[in-house]
Formats: structure tokens, C-alpha cells, sequence
């Protein structure tokens, strides 16, 4: 995974570097977002206290969204339209990814959204 301050989303294609760029036709995961309230809650619960974001796998880490309420919703950020398809299920990988065989059930629910990119446009970090 690399960190970066922003990203180029391009619309039905994905983000510009991402090994899913143009994946295929209409791929439900173009873009992926995770809720960083989730991963302060996964730290804590689980003791995890170097456990970094990046180990999710998710491109865009958010506050103050609740991702699963975006399932089948059109939504906006930093002027960059989605469409949110689906929860992004952990699986067994996050166990090893993490540290720490809970992981995967822990995130049942909660592992991020999987959406498509409706708009060109450039997402950027949060300073």
C-alpha cells in the first residue's frame, strides 16, 4: 500500500494507479472507504495499538460517515460523486493483516464500502 495526499478518481474507471484501474466494465469496487471510527474502535477493542489503516487494503479513510448507510446511495465528497454498491466483507486475509486472528470476525459489518467513481476528479488529504 502507498500513502499518498491525493488521488485522481476517474469516473467509471477507478482511481489512476490503482490495481483495479479499469478492472472491468461497471466494477462495483472502483473506489474502496473505511471509517476511521471503525479502525480507532478495532484498535481499541482488540488491542491493536500499532495497527495502521493501511492494513485494511482501503483506498479512502473517512470520519464522521457512517459507510453502510450508503449501500445503493449516490453520495458527494470534497466535490467527487459515488455511488455506493456494497459493504466491503473482511476476509481471512485481515486476520494476517492486522496481527490478530479476531480481526475478520470483529469487522463483520463494518469493513468499509465498496463504491463506483461517478465523477472525474481529485481527492485530496485531509491536513
Amino acid at each position: 500500500m502507498n500513502e499518498a495526499d491525493q488521488i485522481e478518481c476517474v469516473a467509471g474507471r477507478g482511481i489512476r494507479g490503482d490495481r483495479f484501474f479499469d478492472f472491468k466494465a461497471d466494477y462495483k469496487g472502483q473506489i474502496t472507504f473505511f471509517s476511521l471510527e471503525v479502525f480507532d474502535a478495532l484498535r481499541c477493542e482488540l488491542d491493536l495499538a500499532a495497527a495502521q489503516p493501511a492494513a485494511t487494503r482501503r483506498n479512502v479513510f473517512i470520519r464522521g460517515a457512517d459507510l453502510n448507510t450508503l449501500v445503493g446511495r449516490e453520495f458527494e465528497l470534497q466535490g467527487a460523486r459515488f455511488a455506493g454498491v456494497e459493504e466491503c466483507r473482511p476476509c481471512y486475509w485481515m486476520n494476517h493483516a492486522l496481527g490478530d486472528e479476531r480481526a475478520e470476525n470483529w469487522l463483520k459489518g463494518r469493513g468499509g464500502l465498496r463504491a463506483r467513481v461517478l465523477t472525474d476528479s481529485v481527492l485530496q488529504r485531509d491536513q
